[in-house]
């Protein structure tokens, strides 16, 4: 069942295109016309729409902007409806509207379902919509990687399943061996790190610094350096406040205020705020005596030690000389060495880790050669299966006697520590696997098996490209194939067979094919042709449904470039009759 078709696209302004309506079959769409009349711009409209690149050449000269709007018959709960609603688009009764629009000054936008979208999502939506191919793409199918890719394809979960897994084992071998090769690779740098780091430890540890000591001790040197002056001032300061013993004539702060405390005492009783006053002075003379009893403590305990001073001097060069090389503080010296303590065992661990690293190394190698060999057996399977439904196909396409097969090859290494063990041999491997596969044909017998890049022709390598395609239709089916003028190379009873294919391929999925063969568009449930003005533009009007007896002429110009030969007429009737019966 077809899940989604394009049943109609709208071209404005794009190359020869002014503004021009492309209705589509559910079933094989046909599109032909003139050499240069913008048949090919089909294709591009609906590359565009798919999120191809944009190119603003592309736009119609005198235009501002080209526009491409695309109607799209969605299956609800289909991969595409459920990714577009996921987006905000709107679908309308299972109708999804997809648009895109290039500048001529190269902006691009893109529009799904009513709501604005990355031009990216539209190119994840062409996985599942569309296969297009053209020219390119048979050049594409030529690379060994397109092929491998095909084969893959094709086989399905029997290879997807511990491809998956090898991809996962490769990404973890690659990560691996980069870590292994820089510990290895600054093993030096490394190794003067840790004797650098080493020597500090071993230097602060020796001085055994304490939190808080260097400003402890910088207040002890300050003190010790001016005891005599302290010692000189806290006893004038004990003397004005408690008298002095050797002046017994002397007034002091004491006295006074004791004299002031008696004088009031004697009259409190008769004013409560005197009594007041009174009780205030009780508690500033015994504050002044508190004072002045520290100040003879202090006095007496104040120690002018020359010795200590030198002591107290020695070890704040001891910590300043540390200070200067590991943190503005001893703070920031045990900071530094409690950070290069974790960062030595760090360095000291990397023979451990290497170890560690290298068993990981070889274990994984060991696994990828295991999940290769996987690989190459599913492959080996897959191409078996693969080949065979080919060739089957190209029977049917006027290649009777041709034979495709695959080669799957691994190329041994020199150098056991470049490769993976796969099958008892040291071989090449990459993320896909150790394999090296390519299609080959013989196209008739006796002939050896080549690449189709050297061994078929531009017909041949077309058929070869349809016959693929008709396969994968049966196994992994997209809702429509776009070919531009994929039969080129391609005549006579060959052509009339590509037809009967494409028609085939119809059946279960929307082809749409952009042809210059009578004898493929003979067999399309709709033909549509792209005629250009006398001023060589495309409009509305310029893309038109053949029917009837317009089908007729056109086809008679296809063949022989005279819409009103009787002959030619003859031949398309003869043409659409056949196609009618065969397929």
């Amino acid at each position: 069942m077809v899940v989604s078709v394009l049943e109609e696209m709208r071209i404005r302004s794009l190359g020869v295109i002014d503004d021009a309506v492309v209705e589509l079959s559910p079933g094989f769409t046909a599109v032909t016309g003139e050499t240069g009349a913008g048949k090919t711009m089909v294709v591009t409209s609906l590359g565009l729409l798919l999120g191809g690149r944009a190119d603003p050449a592309l736009v119609r000269v005198g235009a501002k902007a080209a526009v491409v709007e695309g109607r799209l018959a969605v299956a609800g709960g289909s991969s595409v409806a459920v990714r577009a609603e996921e987006a905000g688009a709107e679908l309308d009764d299972g109708t999804l509207l997809v648009s895109r629009t290039l500048s001529a000054e190269g902006r691009s936008r893109a529009h799904l379902g009513g709501r604005s979208v990355p031009v990216g999502l539209l190119g994840e939506l062409a996985d599942d919509l569309v296969a297009v191919h053209g020219q390119t793409d048979q050049q594409g199918l030529m690379r060994p990687a397109r092929q491998r890719q095909a084969l893959d394809r094709y086989a399905g979960d029997a290879v997807a399943a511990p491809l998956a897994e090898y991809a996962d084992a490769y990404r973890r071998l690659r990560a691996v061996s980069a870590e292994l090769g820089e510990i290895t690779e600054r093993a030096r740098e490394r190794a003067q790190e840790a004797d650098l780091l080493r020597f500090g430890l071993d230097e602060i540890a020796a001085t055994e610094p304490l939190p808080g000591e260097d400003a402890e001790l910088a207040a002890e040197a300050e003190r010790l350096g001016h005891a005599e002056s302290l010692a000189s001032a806290a006893t004038a300061a004990h003397a004005a406040l408690a008298g002095d013993p050797e002046d017994p004539e002397g007034v002091d702060a004491g006295t006074l205020v004791a004299g002031a405390h008696r004088a009031l005492a004697a009259v409190r009783s008769h004013d409560p705020a005197l009594a007041a006053l009174a009780d205030r002075l009780g508690e500033l003379g015994i504050l002044l005596a508190d004072v002045a009893g520290e100040l003879a403590s202090y006095a007496s305990g104040l120690d002018a030690d020359p010795r200590r001073l030198a002591t107290v001097e020695e070890r704040r060069a001891s910590l300043a000389h540390l200070t200067r090389k590991y943190g503005e503080d001893i703070a920031g010296v045990l900071a530094w060495a409690r950070t290069s303590a974790d960062r030595l065992a760090e360095l000291d661990g990397d023979d451990d880790r290497i170890g560690e690293l290298t068993a990981e190394r070889d274990a994984l190698r060991a696994e990828l050669g295991g999940l290769a060999q996987e690989l190459t057996d599913a492959r080996t399977e897959a191409a078996k299966r693969f080949a065979d439904a080919v060739t089957a196909e190209l029977a049917s396409l006027a290649m009777p006697h041709a034979r495709v097969t695959f080669a799957i090859r691994q190329n041994e290494t020199a150098d056991p520590e470049a490769g993976i063990e796969v099958g008892g041999r040291a071989v090449a491997y990459g993320p896909h696997g150790a394999d090296d596969v390519e299609l080959l044909l013989a196209p008739h017998p006796g002939a050896q098996p080549r690449p189709i890049a050297k061994g078929a022709s531009g017909g041949e390598l077309s058929r070869v490209m349809l016959a693929v395609e008709v396969v994968f239709a049966g196994s992994d089916p997209v809702p429509t194939y776009l070919f531009d003028e994929v039969d080129a190379g391609v005549g006579g009873k060959a052509a009339v067979e590509v037809g009967r294919r494409l028609a085939k391929l119809a059946r279960t999925a929307q082809v749409v094919v952009v042809t210059h063969l009578p004898q493929v568009a003979a067999f399309a449930d709709r033909h549509l042709v792209v005629e250009k003005t006398v001023d060589g533009a495309v409009t509305r009007s310029g893309v038109k449904a053949m029917e009837g007896e317009d089908r007729i002429r056109e086809l008679s110009r296809m063949l022989a470039g005279q819409e009103d030969s009787q002959l030619a007429r003859a031949h398309a009737e003869e043409l659409l009759q056949a196609a009618r019966a065969g397929s």
